[in-house]
């Protein structure tokens, strides 16, 4: 059976693709570097975070969380404790599903971000319209990957010592500003 019951039938739903630190949730800033929180006590929403993901889901918008988290892969961090996140962040925000890649970029895999496996897989199980979807995130990999898979960038300006991307739809200050974006069709 196809989505709604109907033989043979598929929707193109409309997402938007998040990164999770910096993007939903405080990254913390160490040396001009981004990284993520530490424990799931330090995992903390920007403000306004949840209202504007219930917007894009009250839109009829999937939400899906791309992530990297190579500090798993590294050995710096317990994957226990990146899933206990995600769930404090499935129970505060509509999201339908969140992606992680816990490699490291030795491991060249193709679910790292900028390689965009995460969406494009996300897309096959949940017949996600690329094309008609959104990256929302606040690292050149974010954009990177949103690039590759056929979606419309959004990157949220950071002050991190580091690489910034220069090929994007739309550069804000917010997730919020993102969302307002993305609802009035300016982008």
């Amino acid at each position: 059976m196809g989505v709604g019951g109907i033989q043979g039938a598929t929707v193109d739903h409309r997402a938007v693709f998040f990164d999770r630190d910096g993007t939903l949730n405080r990254a913390v800033i160490r040396d001009g570097k981004a990284f993520p929180p530490p424990t799931v006590a330090d995992f903390e929403l920007y403000p306004g975070v949840p209202e504007a993901l219930q917007a894009l889901k009250a839109a009829g918008f999937l939400l899906v969380v791309v992530t990297n988290q190579p500090d798993v892969g590294a050995g710096l961090q317990r994957r226990e404790e990146v899933e206990q996140m995600h769930a404090r962040l499935r129970a505060l925000v509509p999201i339908d599903d969140v992606r992680v890649c816990y490699h490291t970029e030795d491991d060249r895999c193709d679910c790292r971000k900028p390689r965009p496996e995460m969406l494009r897989s996300a897309a096959r199980e949940l017949n996600i319209n690329l094309a008609a979807s959104y990256m929302i995130g606040d690292r050149w990999r974010d954009v990177g990957a949103g690039r590759h898979a056929g979606c419309i960038t959004i990157f949220i300006r950071n002050s991190y010592d580091e690489r910034q991307p220069d090929d994007y739809d739309l550069a804000v200050d917010s997730v919020l500003e993102a969302v307002q974006a993305i609802l009035s069709n300016r982008v």
